[in-house]
């Protein structure tokens, strides 16, 4: 399936586990070995009586994390196309906590991404000995020299949504450095677990670029949770309007937050691109 441009393998864990390991996701994930995707997204049984399932996601890189918006739009649309709910609106159990993605009459899928987290401590970002720059009601903060990128510092606004996220305010996205720049982000130890550097070209206060260099899979089409914080983090800088369409290279998305302690809703597309069957090696490592 693909959401956007992002793209992933779906697999049906609710009538019983297929019991992969991180080897295996490594393999499906491969574009040349395997099937090929940025994420494996896995549906498994409701863990709880006001829960319908259970939604897993794996990098292609093996690991489980946290959240992915594009995913969970093509969670819901999975799980109506295979005859697993016939409900519109679905509630969701996550590894940071219940999503609510809805299907639209137009056929795009809509998801309650939850409330942007702010908390340092939370997202998890290290801020201690930097001197936050106001901007807005908010703040960018300066890393360090990124000499392996060829910069001699940056400034990001940081924030979860599930996921950590690191936001950075480019003119151009087509020019900007996104695969040495985001890697040298991704990589700073100030992020205990990792980051989602998302490259932000504000066009107006409701139309924006981005392009995304996500954990554990580099650079994507689209990234709906780094959507989601890049409006996020335009709003709070003061940039932008509450509702925005996010022009990533695989498609739209239209974001909207209404700010303080309201959730991110994020709209977009959910598209089955083919179905079938695969062996996987039992020698993998």
């Amino acid at each position: 399936m693909q959401g956007a441009g992002n793209d992933f393998v779906v697999l049906d864990e609710t009538r019983g586990s297929l019991g992969l390991s991180a080897a295996h996701y490594r393999f499906l994930g491969d574009r040349h070995f395997g099937v090929g995707a940025d994420q494996i997204l896995t549906v498994r049984p409701s863990p709880g009586a006001d829960l319908d399932f259970e939604y897993v996601i794996h990098n292609a890189d093996g690991n489980e994390v946290e959240q992915c918006g594009n995913g969970a739009r093509c969670f819901a649309r999975f799980v109506r196309d295979q005859g697993l709910s016939s409900k519109d609106r679905l509630r969701v159990k996550t590894m940071k906590g219940v999503i609510e993605p809805q299907l639209t009459p137009d056929g795009r899928v809509t998801v309650d991404m939850g409330a942007p987290v702010f908390d340092l401590a939370a997202i998890p970002f290290d801020a201690q000995g930097l001197s936050p720059q106001a901007v807005g009601s908010w703040v960018n903060w300066p890393l360090e020299p990124m000499d392996s990128a060829g910069a001699a510092s940056v400034l990001i606004a940081t924030l979860s949504m599930g996921n950590p996220h690191a936001v950075l305010l480019v003119d151009d996205v087509d020019t900007a450095p996104v695969a040495s720049l985001g890697l040298a982000v991704q990589a700073n130890a100030r992020f205990s677990q990792g980051v989602n550097v998302g490259f932000l070209q504000i066009q107006s206060r409701t139309q924006v670029r981005l392009r995304v260099f996500e954990r554990g899979v580099g650079e994507t089409l689209a990234c709906g949770s780094g959507a989601c914080a890049a409006v996020v983090a335009g709003i709070r800088l003061g940039l932008l309007d509450s509702t925005v369409d996010v022009h990533a290279t695989g498609g739209t998305l239209t974001i909207q937050w209404a700010g303080s302690e309201a959730t991110v809703l994020m709209t977009g597309p959910a598209t089955t691109v083919f179905r079938g069957d695969i062996e996987i090696p039992d020698n993998l490592s």
